[in-house]
């Protein structure tokens, strides 16, 4: 007798079949994660230096602002390379 879950994973199967990945698909992915990483990076240390900067003035509305744009440009860019690995998976 097959469990509840095992049905679940049954029908799973049926509706959406996994796709299996080619090894250039999953370094096109490990590639975008890469450079997008990197994109990333790249943003903090830029508003990491003028957060460090606002703060020693005392400019605590600027350091906010700042850190209201560093969590904005994150999820912007994780959004950018979300979109890029979906069309990716979905190239032939």
């Amino acid at each position: 007798m097959k469990s509840a879950y095992e049905l679940a994973m049954e029908r799973l199967n049926k509706a959406s079949p996994t796709v299996k990945m080619t090894a250039e698909k999953k370094k096109q992915l490990a590639e975008l994660d890469s450079k997008y990483a990197a994109k990333i990076a790249e943003r903090e240390i830029f508003l990491k230096d003028n957060l460090a900067a606002a703060a020693a003035k005392g400019d605590y509305e600027a350091v906010a602002q700042l850190e209201k744009q560093l969590v904005s440009e994150r999820k912007s860019i994780h959004a950018e390379l979300e979109e890029k690995k979906e069309k990716a998976r979905r190239a032939s």
